[in-house]
């Protein structure tokens, strides 16, 4: 990993110019307490060392990724950098010294310092303490950034599961829908071609409009509706004599976001254990409202709710798993009996469809 991508490396230069500065900035105080110490001199001194530091620290930063697999191990970490301190110790310490002695005598003076065997334990010290310090925040920055690349890797994987999952639900739910729908035609062919002819039709331009939303796991109300509502005259072809449905939409849901395909199975289930099983006609409701940040579904048919089976089969499951994946806990489907009718009621979270 280069300099340039390491992750974080932009706040922790940062930090260093920020750093520097501060020394360049007591250093020149300082010195101009001191009248026999010339403007350039303490420029010189921390500049000297803050060049080496930073050669250092970009070494460091190039060769990370080498030590990034100790970074769940503290000690390992660090003792892998610390190893590095006898040859950086006489390498920074001289370096920092020529380029002084070489600066002073091109202006023709000379450098003068304390004596060696001070110098070389003094600067040893000092730089044991910067180096703590520094690889501290190093360590820090780059925990950060690791963990960060793993969050996003977890969030990537996690995604790549959802619709993965999404797409086996929807691989269940539309030969299901389109088993359904066949069978409805078919037990009309013999004893009624004509209105077998116009179910075929529908059933055609219901497919085409299910492809188009296939392509996209939301849609908006506004199409859902579309889908349901040539699901719906299929259905009422076959038991035109039976079924009435009413549709209370309110104009200020049309263009919520809703899974694709969601209400089909519930207005199935409607047809199935409400009209199929009743001789007497059957009232089919579908309603849509706005409660503050919630979408509000509901479809109802009159009768009798089976209470040996409230959880309505596959389409009802594969619908509550898809919520499940798309809203987590903040979804609802629940399925019961509300006086003379069996309803289905969905709750959501109120979001705008973004074609």
């Amino acid at each position: 990993m280069t300099v340039r991508e390491a992750p974080g490396n932009v706040a922790l230069f940062s930090l260093w110019g920020l750093f520097w500065l501060a020394m360049f900035v007591v250093a020149l105080q300082d010195a101009s307490l001191n009248p026999a110490v010339s403007w350039w001199e303490p420029l010189l001194w921390e500049g000297s060392s803050a060049l080496i530091a930073t050669m250092w620290l970009i070494a460091q930063r190039r060769f990370d990724a080498h030590y990034a697999v100790y970074l769940d191990r503290p000690r390992v970490w660090f003792a892998q950098h610390l190893k590095w301190l006898p040859l950086i110790a006489p390498t920074f310490i001289a370096s920092i010294y020529l380029i002084r002695h070489g600066v002073y005598g091109l202006v023709g003076r000379s450098y003068h310092h304390e004596p060696w065997l001070f110098v070389i334990p003094y600067e040893t010290a000092k730089l044991v303490l910067f180096a703590g310090l520094w690889l501290g925040l190093v360590f820090g920055f780059d925990s950060f950034a690791q963990w960060r690349t793993q969050r996003e890797r977890l969030l990537s994987v996690q995604k790549a599961l959802a619709e993965s999952q999404l797409q086996q639900l929807q691989s269940q739910l539309r030969p299901h829908f389109l088993f359904n729908a066949l069978n409805t035609i078919s037990s009309l062919i013999h004893s009624d071609p004509d209105r077998a002819d116009r179910l075929l039709v529908r059933l055609s331009d219901l497919l085409r409009a299910s492809l188009t939303v296939h392509r996209s796991e939301l849609t908006s109300l506004r199409e859902e509706l579309r889908i349901l509502e040539l699901y719906a005259q299929i259905m009422q072809e076959r038991f035109d004599d039976r079924v009435e449905l009413r549709w209370n939409i309110a104009q200020e849901t049309l263009g919520a976001s809703v899974p694709a395909l969601l209400l089909q199975p519930l207005l199935e289930n409607a047809f199935k254990h409400g009209v199929e099983r009743s001789q007497s006609p059957v009232v089919v409701r579908v309603e849509t409202s706005r409660d503050g940040d919630r979408l509000l579904m509901a479809i109802a048919n009159t009768g009798t709710l089976d209470f040996t089976n409230t959880t309505g089969g596959i389409g009802l499951r594969n619908c509550r798993e898809r919520l499940h994946v798309h809203y987590g806990p903040d979804a609802l489907l629940e399925l019961r009996q509300d006086d003379a009718d069996v309803v289905a009621r969905v709750r959501l979270p109120w979001r705008e469809y973004q074609a």
